[in-house]
């Protein structure tokens, strides 16, 4: 983590220095903003994060709740997730409260005694197997916390307004602040009182009932199944012996996914209530909490939970379904939208794959450093038409996925030919509920060019997958991916070709063409007076052993002087050979050519562009497509 670089700081350092909109932040709400984000769940909590970079902007989000949520039904958080919170800045926090999924169990009828169940197979989680963050159970309440602290902190200092409502929107043809939205306080001394609120954009996060959706007139389509299961969240005494590893358990009373929740002791428990009867009209929904137990005992024979204390419990027929379209421009016009969708306003499914939080704060990830940057004038506003391109295709792969995932999970035993199946489905289908399969494609921010062979181990338009290196100035082994925190900037990584810091190369001459051409991207989109380093982090990433790189002879494009004491940023170097703290070669575990490579990434930490270091005018015409010329000079 780097700071002192504006001064001494001697508080936590994740509290930021207020800017901006978050200087003097007025308490109530304004008449105007810029965005006024609808709903306080992970995907409006994340954007309020995100554009808590940004404090030029006026930032608000509204949520009909009084205060934090106290406990939320969403828990599973995936490696992709994970490695968000790293860019967030509070990974590790989070990590060391959750509960870690290791492993999971599955259990199936005795073929000796059908009505009793035994362990069937013992399968390693597939976390670790794909990527350095694991697969974590924790209560959305907390990860909200943790989005709510990164809004706080962050320069704009953006808070929740709790207890104000939303009714209605007007998206007007023209004016400034074009989108009309009309509030109620539902809450304090106010209560009642009904105002209209202006912004540039709004963005719904209110939910699966979405008002926001209703007033752009966007439609939920799918359906429900005919299936209910119960869920809670139960503290117990048991002798199942594998309370404390997540579980898949199969019997002729039906089927449980169990899930051990952080704490040590609780645990939840989604348990299977069978087919619902045509006509049903949602009665199964009112199926008590002692029902609910009855069945999980029946499922568990001869195993038994004595259920000490229930926090929290619910019914549900699971359902599937996806929004046409996620933002409010009619299909096939190229206006600009205004109104746009995240998390369940636009998606919804079942619980049991795990998904849903999970995806809803990669939608406000993806739109996010969007708003930022054509709010601040950095890009253009069609920028903000690749969100829906982009997140409802995903949408609709993930409800094609859940519904599988919940077909396989409500058999009968008798539909089960191999006890085997689901673990095998479980461990082979993994790169999708862990969030790594999701690969953009071509568009303005995603290359359909480049020479995508130079770095097969970064595919274009998927996330950029970290690996260890050496940071040169200290020998320390570090995550490249780790440094890139959420800030809204692009990255550039420049892997070397073969000669030494110091002496000629074709990164010493890229490095040339950044740092002066009139056509570098560093000189054209940096604004002026802003730091080198304001919109592109620019690394390089030497084949050497750390010790045979000399830092003074690297270029200083690598080696800016930025804040406003102009201090040397020692952290932009790095060694890709094996040092005493790491056997990794970055080149070699990411298939690099060693002719030189240069890898753009997105602010979301997608892969944009894959390119030689000899091809700087392909460079330039890329970024020219997504960043609007700022006036120079920047400060060096």
């Amino acid at each position: 983590m780097q700071f002192h670089h504006h001064g001494y700081v001697s508080g936590d350092p994740r509290v930021q220095p207020a800017a901006g909109t978050g200087v003097d932040r007025p308490a109530d709400l304004p008449d105007e903003v810029d965005v006024l984000i609808v709903g306080s769940g992970p995907a409006g909590m994340l954007l309020a994060a995100q554009l808590s970079a940004y404090p030029a902007l006026t930032t608000r989000i509204i949520e009909r709740r009084g205060g934090r949520l106290v406990l939320g039904q969403a828990d599973g958080i995936q490696p992709r997730s994970v490695e968000t919170f790293q860019a967030f800045g509070f990974a590790e926090r989070i990590t060391a409260e959750a509960y870690n999924i290791g492993h999971m169990n599955f259990w199936g009828p005795d073929p000796e005694h059908p009505d009793r169940i035994v362990r069937t197979a013992r399968t390693e989680d597939y976390a670790l197997k794909i990527s350095e963050f694991p697969h974590l159970i924790v209560n959305q309440a907390r990860v909200l916390d943790y989005f709510a602290e990164a809004a706080a902190h962050g320069p704009a200092r953006i808070t929740p307004d709790y207890g104000v409502e939303f009714l209605a929107l007007t998206v007007q043809s023209e004016g400034d602040h074009p989108v009309e939205v009309l509030v109620r306080d539902v809450a304090g001394d106010r209560e009642g009182r009904e105002r209209v609120v202006r912004a540039k954009y709004v963005v719904g996060c209110d939910g699966a009932r979405s008002a926001v959706r209703e007033a752009i007139g966007r439609r939920h389509i799918g359906d429900i199944s005919a299936h209910a299961w119960g869920v809670m969240d139960v503290l117990v005494n048991t002798d199942f012996p594998d309370w404390r590893t997540k579980c898949a358990i199969n019997s002729a009373a039906g089927n449980i996914l169990h899930i051990p929740r952080e704490g040590g002791y609780l645990s939840r428990m989604y348990i299977d209530l069978g087919e619902v009867a045509e006509g049903d009209a949602h009665r199964v929904r009112q199926t008590p909490i002692d029902e609910i137990i009855r069945r999980a005992n029946a499922i568990l024979h001869p195993y038994s939970i004595d259920v000490k204390q229930v926090a929290w419990h619910s019914v549900y027929e699971v359902g599937h379904r996806v929004t046409e379209k996620f933002d409010d421009v009619p299909v096939g016009s190229d206006a600009a939208p205004r109104v746009f969708l995240a998390g369940d306003a636009c998606h919804t499914h079942s619980a049991k794959a795990g998904q849903g939080m999970n995806v809803s704060m990669q939608d406000g990830f993806n739109l996010g450093w969007k708003m930022g940057s054509v709010l601040t004038g950095l890009s253009p506003a069609s920028l903000l038409s690749t969100y829906s391109a982009e997140r409802q295709p995903v949408a609709q792969q993930l409800i094609d996925f859940d519904r599988e995932w919940s077909s396989l999970m409500a058999r009968k035993p008798e539909e089960i030919t191999d006890p085997q199946d689901l673990a095998t489905y479980y461990l082979a289908t993994a790169e999708f509920p862990s969030g790594f399969m999701t690969q953009y494609g071509p568009s303005a921010i995603v290359s359909g060019a480049g020479v995508p062979s130079l770095a097969a181990g970064f595919p274009i338009g998927k996330r950029f997958m970290s690996s260890e290196v050496v940071l040169v100035a200290d020998g320390n082994a570090v995550h490249l991916g780790h440094h890139a925190r959420a800030d809204g900037r692009w990255r550039i990584y420049a892997f070397a070709d073969a000669p030494a810091a110091g002496e000629a190369s074709a990164l010493a001459n890229w490095a040339t063409w950044m740092s002066t051409s009139e056509e570098s991207p560093l000189r054209r989109f940096t604004p002026a007076g802003g730091d080198v380093d304001a919109v592109f982090d620019i690394k390089v990433i030497y084949q050497q052993p750390f010790e045979q790189v000399d830092i003074m002879a690297v270029p200083e494009l690598f080696r800016p002087k930025t804040g406003p004491l102009g201090l040397t940023d020692w952290e932009k170097v790095f060694a890709a050979a094996p040092g005493a703290w790491t056997s990794t070669d970055i080149f070699d575990e990411r298939e690099l050519s060693r002719d030189g490579v240069v890898v753009v990434v997105r602010p979301d930490q997608y892969v944009a562009h894959v390119l030689p270091l000899t091809a700087p005018a392909e460079l330039a015409g890329f970024f020219a497509g997504v960043l609007l010329p700022q006036s120079r000079p920047v400060r060096a």
